[in-house]
């Protein structure tokens, strides 16, 4: 008898617990333009949902009020997410066409969140895409090969402006989303500039970047060493590619400093949570990581591989995120910072660095690599 009270106490504190925990948020849209075609449907794309714009558990529905509804039961946190009828091609955007900013809402109880639609972005002709790129961004190949993951990418290289005129040697930094580093052309979701933040600098602080294309939908599993609800992680055999593979290509046709101290290994959001998996699983490869916006949330066996971890004694870690990304981001990221230097490392060889206001997108990142890159060469 008292197994089963205690059972039942139990049970009631759960269903407490879980109800507390859970917060109603009723989604409505006020204004909202007329669409192109007929029969559309209206969804919500954002961080809790993988930025999925056709997400069925997402949908809001017509309601008698002749507006669109959806009733969600949502923890409370930082959310940031855009109105689409289906697409990325058929998101929000300004009155103008341009693209709209994501949206930020801070979940504290239940509440209704209005939203005011001022345009869609199938109502307006597609600009023209201009490349973006520096003279100094090239393509190695359209398609290297990745034998560890039986595919193909585009490989991208930027080389200092006086690369050819010299016979200095370089040190490298691997980034991931390469379609998003040096060309607005290409970029999804706006470009880091790193080839105009680089073109700037002078000759001495220069060095070689290499960009490596994500996979489209392979990107999720490829960035992420664990299985999860998006499929099976080949994060090892990406990784394995870029040290067994693309490492020793890059290091025999370019003049590189071949050195872990000299090899760094950076990307944001999945490309953080591989860039991080990549440094401790090669620590003798990857000397340097810079972790930005890292989406530890979807591989959470990653702390305990870091507890596990050999660390160099000069290996180095920087660690920068918004404080507007999400409710977890913060945390997350300062929880890996936090068993990184119980390694021993000092706040110069593993700096967290949280940006007020910021959210999760290229932009940022833009606005954050400098300081990045300025902390890096200092340590060289």
């Amino acid at each position: 008898m008292k197994k089963k009270k205690f059972f039942c106490a139990f049970f009631l504190f759960a269903q407490t617990f879980l109800a507390f925990g859970q917060q109603k948020v009723v989604f409505k849209t006020g204004k909202i333009p007329v669409f192109k075609s007929t029969g559309e449907h209206l969804f919500l794309a954002g961080n809790f949902n993988n930025w999925n714009p056709a997400d069925k558990g997402w949908e809001l529905l017509p309601n008698s009020a002749g507006s669109y509804q959806l009733l969600r039961d949502m923890p409370k946190g930082i959310y940031n997410f855009k109105v689409t009828h289906g697409s990325w091609e058929k998101a929000e955007c300004t009155s103008t066409g341009k693209p709209a900013d994501n949206r930020s809402i801070s979940i504290l109880g239940d509440t209704t969140i209005t939203l005011d639609i001022d345009a869609w972005q199938d109502n307006f002709a597609a600009a023209p895409k201009a490349h973006t790129a520096s003279a100094q961004v090239h393509i190695i190949s359209e398609k290297f090969n990745m034998q560890q993951l039986g595919r193909e990418r585009r490989v991208w290289i930027y080389l200092p402006a006086g690369y050819a005129k010299s016979k200095k040697k370089y040190p490298v930094i691997y980034m991931h989303d390469g379609q998003n580093l040096f060309d607005a052309y290409t970029s999804g979701y706006g470009e880091w500039g790193i080839d105009e933040i680089l073109d700037k600098l002078a000759a001495k602080k220069q060095c070689i970047i290499v960009g490596i294309d994500h996979g489209g939908d392979y990107r999720i599993t490829e960035y992420d060493p664990y299985d999860s609800k998006y499929g099976k992680g080949r994060g090892n055999d990406y990784v394995d590619f870029m040290v067994k593979t693309l490492k020793p290509y890059i290091d025999t046709h370019y003049r590189t400093k071949t050195k872990a101290a000299n090899t760094t290994i950076a990307g944001s959001s999945m490309g953080g949570l591989i860039s991080m998996y990549a440094a401790l699983k090669y620590p003798g490869v990857f000397g340097n990581a810079g972790i930005f916006s890292p989406a530890f949330w979807i591989a959470p066996e990653i702390y305990n591989y870091a507890q596990q971890a050999n660390l160099s004694a000069k290996a180095r870690f920087y660690f920068v995120c918004g404080d507007a990304e999400s409710d977890m981001m913060v945390n997350d990221m300062q929880k890996m910072a936090a068993i990184i230097k119980a390694k021993g490392k000092t706040d110069q060889q593993a700096p967290v660095v949280i940006i007020k206001g910021a959210s999760h997108n290229e932009k940022q990142w833009n606005g954050d690599f400098p300081a990045f890159y300025n902390w890096l060469i200092a340590g060289y």
